[in-house]
Formats: structure tokens, C-alpha cells, sequence
């Protein structure tokens, strides 16, 4: 992958597509910096996700019956969305674009099945070339089905999943039951992908940090960036430390010039992009996780190890280890507001008892991140009006997914022939 390229590029973020980013550019032979007010990679969206690469799970949400879904769920407490219904422009732009989007909703999802088998390859690749350790589980993700509509609706979505060139089996009830014995309940049928895999983003997002590290990217952590300018002979970046001083006092501010600027902001990103002239409508959706510590065998046990996906509660598991088991679901139109609601979590905990009820969810902890959703739920890899400013973001629920391969993709952006 590397090559001569010698631009000096800035790269605005320090999630997974942040330093996913960074990484393949780096490889390329450019001369990267990534900056983040926060003191440590992965500190926001990539802190505590459901853990899943999974292809499987690229159908995009637009459709009709989603939407009919979403109405009768906003009047249902617990239910896996929840909106506030306060009105702002932000909200109800990006929400008559999730409509208009319905129409290509065949192949925005085989779009994102293609891109996401393309993801796990790359991401594979660079686990093993870096020898990083982020609890990966390598057997596969199943889906779950109480009645027999939501297997024959699940079909529908394998048949385009198919087209993307994903392989996934229907499962019977006892293939179930042999696939992962810690389940309980009783379930009409499955499917299951056993090229889907699981694994900590924040320790993957660490580890790629510190192989950053190493191939000469200047980790600009605990920096917020104050201002930035995009030219026609480059961009300018104000910063300033977020360390704290014991005085109190007020960092100064240092400015720097690049070549180029690519934007992984997360839910950050539409500002920013403002800011650039641009128009990226990302909007927050909230999710939350619970990752429950399994300290006893008894614990460890009765926790299953395959990956799992509930299609009707809209909840995701991933087992990370031993002695730690993830769960996480829901989906908020909340603003940017980060609070963890006890009345979100609670609804995860439950679905663990009630599932596995020799678990113990006693050591739990709750947590809660703004996934960066566009209205077609397809990422943005694209160049703004200064074609110095490149943009990878709006990865919604699938950036642990995608991120390797829109990274690739922004990579040979950056550094096509003629560029800048």
C-alpha cells in the first residue's frame, strides 16, 4: 500500500473511522495528523458499541414498514425507538430526506453488503499485520425469529443481501438451539452468517492507534481544533490543548498548514462541514449498551458466545472474552444530548434475564454514544467545494463495519494523481 506520496494531510477525529483513516493514508505514504479533544482514541461512538462486523446487518432502514414500525413505537415506552417529538429543522430535514431515500432502498442495502464484505477484509488484514488483540470472536452472527412474518420478511432481506454477495443460511429452531445453547426461548426459525465476526472497537481503535503511531502519524490527542480554513494552496488549522493546567489557565492556541484536511467527525461533522461551505446532514442517533462482567463460571456459562442479533427487539450481543459480555440496542432522535436514561438501559437488562437467566447482570455498566446517521444510511466519502477537504462520515450504526473500507476509499481519494 505505501507509496511516495509526501502530503501533509490533517485528519479531524479519533474514532474508529478517524484512525482507520489516518492508517491507510499513512500507508500510503502521507504525512498524517489526527487530532481529538478527547485524551485517548475511541473515547465517544467507538467506546462501547454491539461489538459486530456485520454484513448481515446492512439492510438500510428505509422503508415503509420501518416507518409504520417507528410510529407505533413512539407510543410505546421501552420500545427500541424513541423520538423527541420537539421540532427543530435539523430533525425534520433529515427526516423528509430518510422518506425521500425509500425508493432506493434495494440497493442502497445491497450497496452497503458489498462495502462491509470489502470492510472485514481489510479490517482482518490490519489486526494481523499489527498483531492487535480486541477480544475478537471469529463464529459468526445469528439472527432470531419469533413468528413466522418476521422469517419471511428476514428472507426478503437475505435475497438482496445475496445480491450484494453475502452468504447466510436459514436455520431451523434446533440449529438454533446447537448454534448457541446459552439461548432461551422458543423462535419460528434463523438465520445465520458464519463469516460475520465480533470484537472490541476500542481496543481495536487503540491498538490501530499506536500502529499509527509507529508509521509517523502525529497523534494530536487532548487538542481541540479552535478554527479551520480551507485555500486554494492548503488549509489552516487553529488548535489548542484541552490539558488541564493547575492554574486554571487557558492553553495557547498553535496554528498549523496541511496539504489537505479529511473529516471523520462523527455527529461533529455537519458543523464542520458548515463551516467548510458544506453540506453533510448527519444527524445523532443515540444508542445504548450494557457490558456485563461474567467474574464467576457459573456466569461465564450461561452467557453465549455466538453473536446475536434479536430483530424484533432491535438488540445486538457480542461476547468480548471470557468475563465480559456485551448487549446493546435502541435507537433515540434526541439531539445531541448524551445523557444515559435509566429508562433505555433498563429494557436492556431485562432482555439479558429474561434470555439468559443464569447470567447474572449484577456488574453491568451502562453507556450511551451518538451514532453520526445520514438520511440514506449510506456514509459520505466525498470531497466539498475546496477539493483540499475530503470527507469520511455518517457511518451510522455500521462505522465498527464499514470504516476499513471507507478509509481505503477516502485513502485513494486523497492521494489520486493530480490531487490538490
Amino acid at each position: 500500500m505505501s507509496s511516495t506520496n509526501t502530503d501533509t494531510i490533517a485528519v479531524i477525529g479519533a474514532g474508529i473511522t478517524g484512525i482507520t483513516t489516518a492508517y491507510n493514508l499513512a500507508r500510503r505514504g502521507c504525512r498524517v495528523t489526527i487530532y481529538d479533544r478527547h485524551p485517548y482514541a475511541a473515547m465517544e461512538t467507538s467506546f462501547a458499541n454491539g461489538g459486530q462486523l456485520s454484513a448481515s446487518n446492512a439492510e438500510v432502514w428505509n422503508s415503509w414498514a420501518t416507518v409504520l414500525k417507528g410510529l407505533k413505537w413512539m407510543m410505546t415506552p421501552g420500545a427500541p425507538l424513541l423520538v423527541n417529538p420537539k421540532p427543530s429543522w435539523h430533525k425534520l430535514s433529515w427526516m423528509g430526506a430518510f422518506i425521500a431515500s425509500i425508493p432506493r432502498y434495494e440497493d442502497n442495502t445491497i450497496t452497503t453488503a458489498r462495502l462491509a464484505i470489502e470492510a472485514r477484509e481489510h479490517l482482518r488484514r490490519m489486526a494481523a499485520e499489527e498483531g492487535i488483540d480486541f477480544d475478537c470472536e471469529d463464529r459468526g452472527i445469528l439472527h432470531f425469529y419469533e413468528h413466522k412474518k418476521d422469517f419471511e420478511a428476514a428472507e426478503r432481506v437475505s435475497a438482496l443481501l445475496a445480491k450484494g454477495g453475502l452468504e447466510r443460511r436459514a436455520v431451523t429452531p434446533s440449529e438454533i438451539r446447537s448454534i448457541e445453547p446459552a439461548l432461551r426461548g422458543e423462535y419460528y426459525g434463523g438465520f445465520y452468517t458464519p463469516s460475520d465476526f465480533t470484537g472490541d472497537i476500542h481496543k481495536f481503535t487503540n491498538g490501530l492507534a499506536l500502529a499509527c503511531q509507529r508509521h509517523g502519524v502525529a497523534l494530536r490527542f487532548a487538542t481541540e481544533v479552535v478554527s479551520m480554513d480551507a485555500a486554494t494552496d492548503g488549509v489552516t488549522i487553529v488548535s489548542r490543548s484541552t490539558e488541564p493546567t493547575l492554574d486554571g489557565a487557558v492553553q495557547p492556541a498553535e496554528t498549523q498548514r496541511f496539504d489537505q484536511v479529511v473529516v471523520c467527525g462523527g455527529v461533529m461533522s455537519r458543523g464542520i462541514a458548515s463551516g467548510f461551505g458544506d453540506r453533510v446532514n448527519v444527524y445523532p442517533v443515540k444508542g445504548y449498551s450494557i457490558t456485563v462482567s461474567l467474574p464467576d463460571p457459573a456466569d461465564q456459562a450461561a452467557a453465549p458466545w455466538v453473536s446475536l442479533l434479536d430483530d424484533k427487539s432491535k438488540i445486538v450481543t457480542s461476547r468480548l472474552g471470557a468475563t465480559r459480555f456485551r448487549v446493546a440496542g435502541t435507537a433515540e432522535f434526541n439531539g445531541y444530548n448524551r445523557d444515559i436514561t435509566a429508562a433505555r438501559i433498563a429494557p436492556l437488562v431485562a432482555w439479558c434475564r429474561a434470555h439468559f437467566p443464569g447470567m447474572s447482570t449484577r456488574q453491568s455498566v451502562p453507556w450511551a454514544g451518538l451514532r453520526p446517521m445520514m438520511p440514506d444510511m449510506l456514509p459520505r466519502v466525498m470531497r466539498g467545494k475546496n477539493p483540499r477537504v475530503l470527507y469520511n462520515t455518517g457511518h451510522g450504526h455500521l462505522g465498527w463495519t464499514l470504516s476499513a473500507a471507507t478509509a481505503d476509499a477516502v485513502g485513494a481519494l486523497a492521494t489520486a494523481r493530480g490531487n490538490g
